[in-house]
């Protein structure tokens, strides 16, 4: 029995701590957002779900942290399980011949703890890269910048024009610590001008122009 409890309480859970730890990374990575603002708030969100899996497993946590071994025979032991002890269902989907009660929730207590880490760490990138003093700001209009996003997307400039709009603004939005919001709106908005549809695009062809006439006439 103290072979069975050192296994599931100790040696298991290590091996499946990393399944799960990779298993949320690649879930967080493939569904994060762009932009720093977005990115920043999906993030925080997830370590708010590590902290509300924390509240709801407050006695096991303390229970597991303090090294505790007065309950193991029901906690590690395979068929010792006792529904009023921090019993989660995820048990009685699992196969009993190769789990306890609380092997899982001891390495789900692993992986939060990594998965914790790899969150602080990437928002403290992100707040690092926005306080820069290097990092370059969007100052001119939100409406200038679509203008501009739909003309390189329209000329076909990235990727030989296999690229979604939405990844080419999204990809602005973080470069230049910018939030467009609806974008597709306000292209719809300079869609709908009377006259001078290129307003930006425009003045910046003139004032390049000016730029080299300048510097022809040195």
């Amino acid at each position: 029995m103290e072979e069975e409890i050192h296994f599931f309480k100790y040696q298991k859970p290590v091996i499946v701590s990393k399944l799960i730890y990779y298993n949320a990374i690649y879930k967080i990575e493939t569904r994060r957002p762009y932009g720093n603002k977005r990115t920043k708030k999906y993030f925080t969100k997830e370590l708010k779900k590590l902290k509300r899996f924390f509240e709801n497993n407050l006695d096991f946590y303390k229970y597991y942290r303090s090294n505790n071994s007065f309950v193991d025979e029901k906690f590690f032991v395979r068929g010792k399980h006792d529904i009023r002890l921090w019993l989660d269902t995820f048990y009685f989907e699992a196969d009993h011949r190769f789990s306890t009660s609380h092997d899982y929730k001891v390495a789900k207590i692993i992986a939060n703890d990594l998965i914790q880490v790899y969150l602080e760490d990437r928002l403290n990138n992100i707040n690092v890269k926005r306080g820069s003093d290097n990092s370059l700001k969007w100052t001119a209009s939100k409406t200038a910048l679509t203008e501009l996003i739909y003309a390189l997307y329209c000329h076909r400039v990235f990727n030989n024009g296999n690229t979604d709009i939405k990844l080419i603004a999204r990809t602005f939005e973080d470069a230049f610590n910018i939030e467009l919001g609806d974008f597709y709106h306000t292209f719809m908005e300079l869609k709908a001008r009377k006259i001078n549809r290129t307003k930006f695009l425009d003045s910046l062809s003139k004032v390049l122009i000016k730029k080299m006439d300048e510097e022809d006439e040195k």
